[in-house]
């Protein structure tokens, strides 16, 4: 897509610090890292987020992703690693081209990603059978 900077580094007009490459995804860190080590996994055709992904391309991004996570880890001499994306604005997604983030994490690091200490109580089965049932419905759409 024109003016996405990570189809740019996908067809390589774009510099970047790649570690894994195949026909369908491109690894490189991530030039703003919260850890040395923060990894960025891309699919290398142009996808918004994962809610627009295709099921089989989504499958060899996580399939990439697991494969060079412990990598990362390991690489970094991290006590553990994150992987997430972000889907939409609001989750916190700048690059509006579906990408995995893998984040090595250390002892002692401060990064986010933990529940509040106020976190509510646990929900009532009633509640938690609602938003499965809204959920369940949009599956099969």
């Amino acid at each position: 897509m024109n003016g996405c900077m990570f189809c740019d580094i996908a067809s390589g007009r774009s510099p970047a610090s790649i570690v894994y490459q195949d026909e369908t995804a491109v690894a490189f860190m991530d030039i703003y890292p919260v850890h040395p080590g923060h990894t960025l996994v891309i699919p290398r055709v142009h996808v918004h987020d994962l809610a627009h992904c295709p099921l089989e391309l989504a499958g060899r991004l996580f399939m990439t992703t697991t494969r060079l996570a412990p990598a990362v880890a390991a690489a970094t001499d991290a006590a553990g690693f994150n992987v997430w994306t972000a889907n939409g604005k609001e989750a916190g997604q700048e690059v509006f081209h579906l990408h995995m983030h893998i984040l090595p994490r250390f002892v002692g690091d401060t990064f986010g990603l933990r529940f509040p200490k106020d976190y509510p109580a646990a929900a009532s089965r009633s509640e938690l059978e609602e938003v499965a049932a809204h959920i369940r419905q949009e599956v099969q759409r």
